[in-house]
């Protein structure tokens, strides 16, 4: 069977940094008729990317069965469509909800990973999310506030008690109430560090701890666009990998290779 020819490409636009694309999507973009992008959280340089011809859609102040109404349309003319979002699609980009509408009316689409924002965070501030003998799991959240409802299974305290790294999305303006609730399993000097815009203009770090975060976010007047890292392995003071150590016996890890041709 022949498959259609893709025409909507979901691409991760990364943490907003023009230049921190894939190649593949700097590609999409400048080959794309219509291109549909969250004016909220992106650095308006990553449109630089997209031809001059093409027509640009604010998705900002549009509901789901809007946007998915205007990658429908467009794919119907024989457009190339990108539909661009802030980060990885893997991560709350509302992919499953518009692709089920695109499947339902028969239009092809794919999918192109970016930069997530977690990731652009910890670059920022230079640290390793695991780190060994402190954490070794990464736990990515979010919160409720004006969302859709969390999973009864996915108190946040429930991951803190894990001791894992925590990742919160979502969730800069109840940092309050998020550290009131994981102070018992995390403790109150367990370090926070709160990354602002990642990669874009304005960018910000504010450094602080369970007991003091809020109010430095409070502070900086930060209500959108952040990201919270928590953890053990923020203080960079554990152990080290066994992967690299001196002492481990390279001669079993793996059989020899031997070079043919």
């Amino acid at each position: 069977m022949t498959m259609p020819a893709t025409i909507v490409h979901f691409v991760g636009a990364g943490p907003g940094a023009a230049d921190l694309l894939t190649v593949r999507a700097t590609r999409l973009l400048g080959e794309a008729d219509v291109v549909l992008y969250p004016g909220t959280y992106l650095d308006p340089d990553v449109l630089s990317h997209v031809s001059p011809g093409a027509e640009l859609v604010d998705t900002q102040g549009l509901d789901l069965d809007q946007i998915s109404a205007r990658l429908i349309a467009a794919a119907r003319t024989a457009k190339q469509v990108v539909r661009l979002t802030s980060g990885d699609p893997s991560l709350y980009s509302a992919l499953a909800e518009q692709t089920r509408r695109l499947a339902a009316e028969g239009v092809a689409w794919d999918v192109t990973p970016g930069v997530p924002a977690y990731a652009a965070a910890a670059a920022l501030v230079g640290t390793e999310l695991t780190v060994p003998l402190v954490s070794q799991s990464v736990v990515l959240t979010r919160t409720r506030a004006r969302s859709s409802a969390m999973p009864e299974t996915e108190a946040l305290a429930t991951f803190a008690s894990t001791r894992a790294t925590l990742v919160l999305h979502l969730a800069i303006t109840r940092v309050r109430a998020l550290m009131a609730e994981i102070e018992p399993e995390c403790g109150a000097d367990c370090p926070v560090v709160v990354v602002h815009r990642a990669s874009q203009p304005g960018e910000r770090v504010l450094r602080g701890t369970v007991a003091t975060i809020a109010d430095l976010v409070d502070a900086a007047g930060l209500r959108q666009a952040a990201v919270i890292l928590v953890g053990r392995a923020l203080a960079d003071d554990g152990g080290e990998s066994w992967l690299y150590a001196a002492h481990r016996d390279r001669s079993v890890t793996s059989p020899s290779r031997t070079p043919t041709g």
